[in-house]
C-alpha cells in the first residue's frame, strides 16, 4: 500500500511540476468526466414546492376553457340533447339538364326513409313545372316536398320540435337558393342532419350557376351524372339553350333545353339554328293538320 501511495504521489508531483516535455497518465489512472462525480447539491438555497405559477395559470386556463365549452354543448336545448352525439353528412348530385339528378335524389331519400329516418324534401318555388307541392323527375316519379322562396324559412315553416325529428333533408333544384351554403353548413354541423342537394353546376354557358358549387368543400361526397347527347347519343355533360333567351334563370324542360357532348356544345350556334328549323317545320305542319 505504501509502494502505491508512493508512485501515485510521484506521478501528481510530476505532472504539476515543469518540464520540457508534456507528461501523460496512464490510461488506466486516466481522469474520469467532471459529470462522473457525485452531485452534491446546494443546501443553502431552499427549493419551491410545488409546480411553477405558470404551470398552474396554465392548467387552470384549459380548466375554464372545457367547462366552457362543455356549457355551450349544454346549452343547446332539450332537443339536442336527446340527439346521440354526431355530426352530419353532406352530399351533392350534379350534373346538366336530363342527367337524372332528381332521379338520384328521390331514391337518397327514399333508401334513408326505409331505414327509418325522418326525411323532408324541398325545392326553389321558382320550379312550378309540375306543381308546388312535390318533386317530380322527367318520367313521372314524385315525392311530396316543400315549396319554398329561401332555405332560411325551412325550421319556421316545420316548426322547431318538428324540425328536431328530421334526419335527412334533400333539396331539389339547389342552384335556386342563394342561401345554400349557410343552411347546409349549419343543418350538417351544428343540427346533425344529413342533407343530399341536387341540382346543376353550371348553366348554359358553362359558368357557375348558383351555389352549388361553393358547397363542394363542405361536401362528404360529390356525384357528376351525365345525360345522352341528344345528337350523337355520347356522354352529354353540358347543357345547350334552344332558344335565344339571355337570362341565367329561365325554368324549362325539354322545349327549351337539350344536353349535349362537347363536341356539339361547341357547334351550339348551328344546332341551336338546326333545332329552330326542326321547331318551325313542326309548327307549320301542326298548322297545315288544323
Amino acid at each position: 500500500m505504501r509502494s502505491i501511495s508512493s508512485a501515485m504521489r510521484s506521478l501528481l508531483l510530476s505532472a504539476s511540476a515543469p518540464s520540457s516535455s508534456p507528461a501523460f497518465l496512464p490510461r488506466s489512472t486516466a481522469l474520469r468526466p467532471l459529470l462522473s462525480l457525485p452531485f452534491r447539491p446546494d443546501l443553502s438555497r431552499p427549493r419551491p414546492l410545488g409546480p411553477p405559477a405558470r404551470s398552474l395559470s396554465k392548467k387552470a386556463a384549459m380548466t375554464a376553457a372545457a367547462a366552457a365549452a362543455k356549457a355551450r354543448i349544454d346549452g343547446r336545448g332539450s332537443a339536442m340533447e336527446a340527439r346521440e352525439a354526431q355530426s352530419g353528412e353532406i352530399h351533392v348530385i350534379v350534373g346538366p339538364m336530363f342527367a337524372g339528378k332528381t332521379t338520384a335524389l328521390l331514391r337518397r331519400v327514399q333508401a334513408e326513409a326505409g331505414t327509418g329516418r325522418t326525411v323532408a324534401l324541398i325545392k326553389s318555388d321558382k320550379d312550378n313545372r309540375y306543381g308546388l307541392d312535390s318533386v317530380v323527375t322527367h318520367d313521372g316519379t314524385k315525392m311530396a316536398c316543400w315549396a319554398l322562396p329561401e332555405l332560411s324559412t325551412f325550421q319556421d315553416k316545420l316548426g322547431r320540435e318538428a324540425y328536431d325529428k328530421v334526419d335527412v333533408i334533400g333539396i331539389d333544384e339547389a342552384q335556386f337558393f342563394d342561401d345554400l351554403h349557410d343552411f347546409c353548413s349549419k343543418a350538417a354541423d351544428h343540427d346533425g342532419k344529413i342533407i343530399v342537394v341536387a341540382g346543376l353546376d353550371g348553366d348554359y354557358k358553362r359558368n357557375k350557376f348558383g351555389s352549388v358549387l361553393d358547397i363542394i368543400p363542405l361536401a362528404n361526397s360529390v356525384t357528376k351524372l351525365t345525360a345522352r347527347c341528344e345528337l350523337c347519343d355520347r356522354r352529354a355533360s353540358f347543357t345547350l339553350r334552344k332558344t335565344q333567351e339571355t337570362r341565367t334563370e329561365l325554368i324549362g324542360g325539354a322545349d327549351v333545353y337539350m344536353p349535349v357532348c362537347r363536341q356539339h356544345y361547341l357547334d351550339g350556334q348551328i344546332v341551336i339554328e338546326a333545332t329552330r328549323i326542326v321547331m318551325d317545320i313542326e309548327r307549320s305542319t301542326e298548322v297545315a293538320r288544323c
